[in-house]
């Protein structure tokens, strides 16, 4: 099937159409934890759509792109939280790494929660 579609996309592009751009999809039902969001950027300019969240918010937080997959200390480029049923447009962006959550908790470059920081 994913052959299929990127054929499909070939085809098209040859044709003079194109998608283009980048989408990331987000799902998580577990248990009473729900998040359900859709970005996609194109040309510096991404929407950030929270379509549903247990929280009633879309908490995002961008990285430079130099952080997928590698260990980095960079801080992040911006973080923000869109309503449930809500969209934001942010222009100016430059390549990014997308972290979401419903909690709101700090994420890192590898989007899981910063570790606590042991107070002395």
């Amino acid at each position: 099937m994913t052959k299929l579609i990127a054929l499909l996309q070939f085809l098209l592009a040859l044709a003079g159409f194109s998608s283009g751009g980048t989408t990331w999809t987000s799902q998580v039902h577990d248990g009473g934890h729900v998040l359900s969001s859709r970005a996609h950027a194109q040309d510096g300019v991404a929407r950030f759509d929270c379509i549903d969240s247990s929280s009633g918010r879309c908490h995002y937080t961008l990285y430079p792109q130099r952080c997928a997959g590698a260990p980095c200390d960079a801080p992040p480029l911006r973080s923000f939280d869109v309503a449930r049923g809500d969209s934001r447009q942010i222009a100016g962006l430059p390549g990014f790494r997308l972290c979401v959550d419903a909690d709101g908790a700090a994420l890192g470059p590898d989007c899981k929660p910063r570790a606590a920081v042991a107070k002395h």
